[in-house]
């Protein structure tokens, strides 16, 4: 399945159908009077959030949705059919911006999630609405209310517990298929990963989604390499691990790199709790380890955890971190939501 995470559409829903002019014309009935039905509502346009979807490939080939218009009335006090609404499917992480591309409108976080992005116009009045004692004969009649139109942008921001971060062929890909079940592509060249990867990590009887994106270079925030295209992805993740390649000789410039790039892209990536960890440490002369993780400490400021994906040295310890990580993350969130409902109560009060 291809991965598309940005895409822009044109919605429209449906104008109200016009209202009908008609008189009941019966030769038993001499004076029938106006029964022109009103005409139907036009459909709306909805957005819903529905699990089983990962990308937002649908929209590629597709991008004009325009809702039906309401039935024009008819006589005898028939009105006219309201049409249904289009529901456009999305999947969780979908945020939904205007043509201006900054202007957030919603933001789907969980399954089930739906929100009107366009009212249907209503319809117009049949003359049957205008009859009253002075004007027993009305032939006016309401054209219906036109729909609304714009176009809006559809961006995909994937939901993960933890996100790898990293130069290309840091070994992301690799630690990735070990821990989960995903099957990324591995090689040995860089930048193998060309879409993020989400894999559902399993440690001591706890799940937690981890993703992985392409690999960062110098100048990433500029547009350089695959850019800063897929950062997005891991902002809404409570804890990032930054692999660092111990093959390479100066860990601690590589650990710059990363984190440079990470603070030009955004202060909430910048902010996030982060797990350092040196990598392919099989690969690494046993004396020239401790040399690399002291390096790369001083660097960070924080514990070097070390790990290889081939013989699993440091794999457990780095989940259970994760996890710890995690927990703690999610409570802090589920604080800090009850904070705010509290807040809004006590502003209704």
């Amino acid at each position: 399945m291809q991965f598309l995470d940005e895409v822009k559409i044109y919605i429209k829903s449906g104008d109200g159908g016009p209202g009908c002019v008609s008189f009941r014309r019966e030769k038993n009935i001499p004076f029938g009077g106006p029964d022109g039905g009103d005409g139907g509502r036009g459909g709306d346009i909805l957005i819903e959030c529905v699990g089983g979807l990962n990308t937002l490939i649908d929209y590629r080939y597709q991008q004009h949705f325009k809702a039906r218009n309401g039935e024009h009335g008819k006589g005898r006090n028939k009105h006219g059919e309201s049409r249904p609404a289009i529901v456009l499917k999305v999947p969780v992480g979908t945020q939904i911006f205007e043509e201006d591309g900054e202007t957030l409108v919603a933001d789907f976080i969980e399954e089930g999630q739906t929100e009107l992005l366009l009212k249907g116009g209503n319809g117009g009045m049949g003359n049957a609405h205008y009859k009253s004692s002075t004007n027993q004969a009305p032939r006016q009649h309401g054209p219906g209310w036109p729909g609304e139109e714009q176009w809006i942008w559809l961006r995909l921001k994937l939901i993960s517990d933890a996100g790898l971060v990293g130069l290309p062929n840091a070994g992301k890909s690799t630690f990735l298929s070990t821990v989960s079940a995903a099957k990324p592509k591995i090689a040995d060249y860089p930048f193998t990963t060309l879409k993020p990867q989400l894999g559902v990590v399993y440690v001591d009887e706890f799940e937690f989604v981890m993703a992985d994106i392409p690999g960062l270079i110098e100048g990433a925030h500029e547009g350089i390499g695959l850019g800063d295209k897929f950062l997005k992805h891991i902002e809404r993740c409570g804890v990032i691990l930054h692999l660092i390649d111990g093959t390479q000789e100066d860990v601690a410039e590589a650990y710059h790199i990363v984190r440079h790039e990470l603070s030009e892209y955004s202060e909430i990536l910048a902010n996030k709790i982060e797990i350092v960890a040196l990598n392919k440490c099989d690969a690494i002369e046993e004396e020239d380890i401790p040399v690399k993780q002291q390096a790369l400490a001083e660097a960070c400021g924080k514990e070097v955890m070390l790990l290889s994906n081939m013989t699993g040295e440091g794999k457990k310890e780095i989940l259970r971190l994760l996890r710890q990580e995690i927990e703690r993350f999610h409570q802090e969130a589920a604080k800090e939501e009850e904070e705010k409902e509290e807040q809004q109560d006590e502003e209704e009060w």
